[in-house]
């Protein structure tokens, strides 16, 4: 199990993401898949991320953390104003994906399961 980065706040799965590893896409993928603990299999693509990530309340193997009952996992990124000059495009594709994380299950009448902290 992943603990280096996790905390928890209010019974909330916390995961800090060093956002000032990012330089390019490779290094986007690397970063989340080290911190989340994505499988080997990893596509290193945004389908095969959000793949990883709409179930995290369910122990499927897509990632080495998952949120209890109720629980949102939330994605502290660190350094974000940074990287979000740095990398505009890949930072816009992060929270489009991050929200289709969370839409085919509020779609369904389920809570969303990721969130997004910038720091």
């Amino acid at each position: 199990m992943i603990t280096a980065g996790l905390d928890k706040v209010e019974d909330v799965p916390v995961v800090e993401v060093p956002m000032s590893q990012i330089r390019d896409w490779d290094t986007f993928h690397d970063t989340f898949a080290q911190r989340l603990g994505f499988p080997d299999f990893y596509g290193r693509n945004m389908d095969a991320w959000i793949d990883c990530l709409t179930y995290a309340d369910e122990d499927d193997g897509m990632r080495a953390i998952t949120a209890g009952p109720g629980e949102v996992l939330t994605l502290q990124l660190e350094d974000c104003r940074e990287f979000r000059s740095r990398c505009p495009e890949i930072y816009q594709a992060l929270i489009d994906c991050a929200a289709f994380v969370n839409w085919p299950r509020i779609e369904q009448g389920a809570r969303s399961i990721l969130a997004l902290s910038y720091h």
